[in-house]
């Protein structure tokens, strides 16, 4: 006699595991205005010396946030921008405003040595840096670029997953290696950028004796030449050929990118020859060195 289907807890379907709903982001802490760190509320020393805030104050914040919650939301339905938002919430007497890092004003730093003035007498004279990131179809990538502002090549470049020191500093390995230097009285120009302040890279630029260059506060043309670099990049590769499966296929693509760059592209700039060729005619970096000169 034939037997039924078995029931036993084997053959039990298995239930799936219930997923933990993400953690709530209210409009307030969404449009960074609401975090309990930016307001001025006072706080209280601990008996182990640590300072806190107070329940009373918990409780103000937690007052402050669900009145944000419902006026953003208010304006959030109603479409209104960020820029808008905030200046909204301003007129209604709420007091909001953009979460930005503050700079230490007593904390030293490099000086704006070029000065949107982007001309070199001849190369390995000022190098222009900058990054930017790259969507790819398993996550973000981000590129390094240093350019020679005299012959419009680009001497180093990296690509990485990360956003991190090493990618700055491996691009400017590149770029030491594959000038022949020596690189005394070099200013390498950056912006703001956390890379490019680290301890590590601006080390390692004084180790090669260049001389750190820093684009000045509220800029927007402080490093435009690198950034025009960056925008052809964009434009010419990431819009047209993008988007890729991930960080290797960008880096294959970036490789050719930068090879026609270097050996193809025409610059005005350095009358209507590639980059390789401009460098590759001695008399050209002489001359244009004598007319830097006078």
């Amino acid at each position: 006699m034939a037997s039924g289907p078995a029931t036993g807890r084997r053959n039990r379907p298995r239930a799936r595991p219930r997923r933990r709903a993400p953690p709530r982001r209210t409009p307030a802490t969404a449009y960074g205005c609401g975090r309990l760190e930016d307001l001025d509320f006072p706080r209280i020393r601990r008996p182990d010396g640590s300072t806190g805030f107070s329940f009373q104050t918990f409780d103000r914040y937690r007052r402050r946030t669900i009145e944000l919650d419902t006026a953003i939301g208010r304006l959030v339905i109603a479409g209104v921008s960020t820029r808008k938002l905030l200046r909204q919430l301003q007129r209604e007497g709420i007091p909001v405003a953009r979460c930005t890092t503050v700079s230490d004003p007593s904390a030293l730093r490099a000086a704006d040595l070029v000065a949107r003035d982007f001309q070199a007498p001849a190369p390995t004279w000022l190098w222009v840096a900058d990054l930017t990131y790259v969507r790819t179809w398993s996550g973000y990538a981000y590129v390094a670029m240093i350019n020679d502002a005299c012959s419009r090549s680009i001497v180093g470049w990296q690509v990485a997953q990360s956003l991190r020191t090493d990618l700055a500093l491996d691009a400017l390995a590149q770029a030491l290696w594959a000038r022949p230097g020596p690189f005394d009285g070099l200013v390498h120009h950056s912006d703001r950028g956390g890379p490019y302040r680290s301890f590590r890279y601006m080390k390692r630029l004084a180790e090669a004796g260049a001389v750190t260059s820093v684009g000045s506060r509220g800029d927007a043309y402080d490093n435009a030449l690198a950034e025009s670099v960056i925008g052809l990049y964009k434009a010419e590769l990431v819009n047209c050929r993008g988007p890729w499966r991930g960080v290797a296929d960008l880096e294959l693509a970036t490789l050719g990118w930068v090879d026609c760059s270097n050996d193809r592209r025409l610059f005005g700039a350095i009358g209507c020859v590639p980059p390789a060729e401009y460098e590759a005619t001695p008399y050209r970096a002489q001359v244009q060195a004598e007319a830097g000169t006078q």
